[in-house]
C-alpha cells in the first residue's frame, strides 16, 4: 500500500475525494463544541487559532474545508454578488448524526446544498453536508431533505459569528441557498480554479501530491 512518508499539507496534499463533486473528502477544522476559531495555516499545513470566537455563538455542526479546491473567479461568477472569490478552499458544514468533537480529522461528505455568504466583498460560500455512511443521515440525497431549522442555525450562525459583543454590522452578507445541482456546479468551479490558480511547472507541481 502506498502512504505518504510525510504529512501532507491538508490543502494540497490530501485527495479531493473518490467521487467529486457528490462525495468529497472534508478537512475539519472546527467542532461545535469550541469558542475558538482555528484555520488551517497555509504556509505549515497546521492548525492555527486564529480568534476566540467574537460573541457567544458556537458551530451549529462541524466545519471544515474540500482540498484542492479554491474561490476564484469561477466559483464567483456562479453567483449575482461579486465577480471576486475569497482565494481560500471550499468551506463545508458537515453534518452527522454522532457528534464529531475533534477537528484535524479527514471525513467523506456528500455534498446537499450550500449558502452564499459576502464577505467583506468576497464570495465565500458555505457549502452543506452529511456525514458518509451515518446511520442517520445515509438516505439524505437532496437538500430538502435537510431539516429547515438546521439550515436556519447555519445561516443565523453566519450572519451573527462576525459580531463584535458591542453594537455594530456583521462584515458578512448572507445570501440566497440553494441545493444539490448548485452546490457540486460550486464544487466542479472550485476545482477549476484550484487547478488555474496552482498551474505549476512539473518540477514544483510534484509537491502537491
Amino acid at each position: 500500500m502506498e502512504f505518504f512518508r510525510w504529512r501532507p499539507h491538508p490543502w494540497h496534499g490530501l485527495d479531493i475525494g473518490h467521487n467529486p463533486p457528490s462525495v468529497v473528502n472534508v478537512y475539519l477544522e472546527l467542532t461545535p463544541f469550541d469558542s475558538m476559531k482555528y484555520e488551517v495555516d497555509k504556509i505549515t499545513g497546521y492548525l492555527r487559532l486564529d480568534r476566540p470566537q467574537m460573541g457567544s455563538s458556537l458551530p451549529p455542526c462541524s466545519y471544515g474545508f474540500i482540498p484542492r479546491t479554491y474561490s476564484g473567479t469561477r466559483v464567483a461568477n456562479l453567483g449575482r454578488c461579486s465577480a471576486v472569490g475569497d482565494q481560500d478552499p471550499l468551506d463545508v458544514f458537515l453534518i452527522s448524526e454522532p457528534p464529531i468533537t475533534r477537528a484535524e480529522i479527514l471525513v467523506s461528505a456528500r455534498i446537499l446544498g450550500g449558502v452564499r455568504t459576502i464577505d467583506e466583498g468576497k464570495v465565500d460560500d458555505k457549502l452543506i453536508g452529511v456525514l458518509e455512511n451515518d446511520p442517520v443521515w445515509d438516505r439524505a440525497v437532496e437538500f430538502s431533505d435537510l431539516p429547515e431549522g438546521m439550515i436556519a442555525r447555519i445561516r443565523h450562525y453566519l450572519a451573527t459569528y462576525k459580531l463584535a459583543p458591542s453594537p455594530g454590522l456583521s462584515p458578512v452578507s448572507v445570501e440566497e441557498s440553494y441545493g444539490r445541482d448548485q452546490a457540486r456546479q460550486v464544487v466542479e468551479a472550485g476545482i477549476a480554479d484550484y487547478i488555474e490558480h496552482y498551474s505549476l511547472p512539473s518540477s514544483s507541481a510534484d509537491s502537491l501530491e
